[in-house]
């Protein structure tokens, strides 16, 4: 690691809203970076390559390669004909977009794809929240749902990836009328608490007073996902990443729900969930230097 410091790595964190196009070093120093909103994938891809390509000129840069954390799903196995590609997705006009072949034919790198959560779950174990974490689980609450998890440095499932964002959940009881945002599923735990259905319920996250009932709800659902992680997993630390983790007043809500359903099973063989649960470190870079940490050895 010492010896590649130097050296200087290209990524994109490519989410359903924005593609963040990032320059950085293997000790994550950010170069330059920039966002492009997700249209259609010729457009927003076209940007990108734009980006790096004018990057490369102006300021004389030689990439070691491209790393891009990737919406899904995803294909993630290497060995595979599709390796890169964006699956079967609720994304308009995104589905069996080969991501690797696209940008490698454009930019001529070196490309290596991974699910966002598989790749963001990396940048904390580097840099962040799990560092010296045996297994860690990253937990990102967007325009839809997805978990990382990671065990003594492999990413559990592959070469597939888990899709925890889909599993059921039991609804809260001032929630029982809202159909669900999930088109496959209608109420799993995206279907429930992803930003779009946390918006159509109850407006933007940036505008609720954070005594409104809808952060209790939420923070009940992912409270969910957090105690099926514990019992399932059992991981050193959860990271929970996403816009709506950036209230400040979310996370307490969240781990005082969660030990609620622990309740007293467990109790002193898992960590306090104010040890447990944590946001990201990086903040909202993580994604962005996961598409750098998955290039690293």
């Amino acid at each position: 690691m010492s010896n590649s410091n130097n050296k200087i790595y290209a990524g994109i964190d490519a989410g359903g809203t924005t593609f963040k196009c990032v320059i950085a070093t293997a000790d994550a120093q950010i170069l330059y970076s920039q966002r492009f909103p997700t249209t259609q994938p010729e457009e927003t891809i076209r940007s990108c390559v734009g980006f790096f390509k004018d990057m490369q000129q102006m300021h004389d840069l030689e990439f070691e390669g491209l790393g891009i954390a990737a919406f899904g799903p995803l294909d993630i196995d290497e060995a595979s004909d599709t390796y890169g590609s964006i699956l079967n997705t609720p994304k308009p006009y995104w589905s069996n977009v080969n991501l690797k072949k696209e940008f490698e034919e454009k930019l001529g790198l070196k490309t290596i794809v991974n699910t966002d959560v598989n790749s963001a779950i990396a940048a904390e174990l580097w840099w962040g929240a799990a560092q010296n974490c045996r297994r860690a689980a990253y937990v990102t609450i967007g325009t839809g749902i997805g978990v990382g998890l990671v065990q003594d440095g492999i990413f559990m499932g592959s070469p597939l990836h888990p899709e925890m964002g889909h599993i059921r959940v039991q609804r809260h009881i001032d929630d029982q009328d809202y159909k669900g945002y999930c088109r496959f599923h209608n109420d799993c735990l995206e279907g429930l608490a992803c930003a779009p259905a946390f918006e159509e319920r109850y407006g933007s996250a940036k505008e609720l007073p954070t005594n409104h009932k809808g952060w209790d709800i939420e923070a009940y659902y992912l409270a969910q996902i957090c105690l099926n992680l514990t019992l399932t997993f059992r991981p050193e630390r959860i990271v929970l990443g996403g816009g709506l983790m950036l209230a400040a007043q979310f996370l307490p809500k969240i781990q005082k729900q969660y030990e609620a359903l622990l309740g007293d099973y467990l109790r002193g063989n898992v960590p306090q969930a104010s040890h447990l649960i944590r946001t990201p470190l990086l903040g909202d870079n993580a994604g962005m230097l996961g598409a750098i940490a998955i290039q690293l050895e």
